[in-house]
Parts: structure tokens; sequence; C-alpha cells
């Protein structure tokens, strides 16, 4: 893992590459919680859990389903919100697909994402995606 630190009173920003392997989703959760964690003032218990989740699901669909050797997360904070950009090297967008009831395939992480963000966004060039969502900070 690679990481810029630039840290303001009211916007820090990180940003962390990760190889594309299994074990960088819970990097990318210790990465999230420190970032979170250095934040003044700090955030409200769940949505600091939902910007972990969202983190953990952007990153492990950029492991399981993109194209490419890696993926970088960025985070910004706001007044009253964080935005979480996951980019890879794949243009395709995410996908919706039917959620597994049971159990095996997934299908539950893009929904739930979407359903707490404010605002997600997909950005796609030739030279992959980002997935940016916008989340509440308190």
């Amino acid at each position: 893992m690679r990481t810029d630190h630039s840290r303001h009173s009211t916007k820090p920003l990180d940003r962390a590459v990760f190889d594309k392997r299994p074990e960088v989703v819970a990097q990318a959760r210790d990465f999230a919680r420190a970032f979170m964690d250095g934040l003044s003032p700090a955030m409200d218990v769940q949505a600091a859990a939902s910007v972990e989740l969202t983190v953990s699901e952007l990153v492990t669909n950029a492991v399981r389903h993109a194209r490419g050797d890696a993926c970088s997360l960025r985070l910004v904070a706001h007044h009253d919100a964080i935005t979480v950009a996951v980019t890879d090297t794949d243009p395709r967008p995410p996908r919706e697909r039917t959620p597994d009831l049971a159990g095996g395939t997934g299908g539950f992480g893009w929904p739930m994402v979407r359903t707490l963000a404010l605002e997600v966004e997909v950005s796609t060039g030739p030279q992959g995606k980002t997935v940016r969502a916008e989340l509440p900070r308190r």
C-alpha cells in the first residue's frame, strides 16, 4: 500500500493504492478508520460505520470484478460529508445483480452502497473508472 497524506483542518485528503488481492480489503478498512480517527470534530459512530462499510464494499468490488492489478482509495472530509472514491483500470461500470439469498455469490454490496450514500457517481473512461460515494458525516 502506498499513501499520500495532506491534512487540513476541515478537508483532510488521503489516498492509498492497493495491489488487487483479497487481503487489501481489510487494509482499506484500517486506512479508512485511521483517516476518520484523525478528523476533528470526530465523526458520529454510525456515520463512521457507514463509511467503513462503503470502503469495504467498493474495494471488494474492485478486487473481485475489475480488470487490472491495482486500485486506489481516496477519502475526502467535507464539513457535512465524507467522499469515498475507488478507482481501478477497468472502464466497465458496476452492474446491478440480483442478491443471492442462498449465500455464495453476493450481490448485496452495490445496492447497499447506493442506499447508504447521499449520492453515488461513476466516472468511466479509457483509463478505467472511479466510483464516488458521498456519505453523511453525522
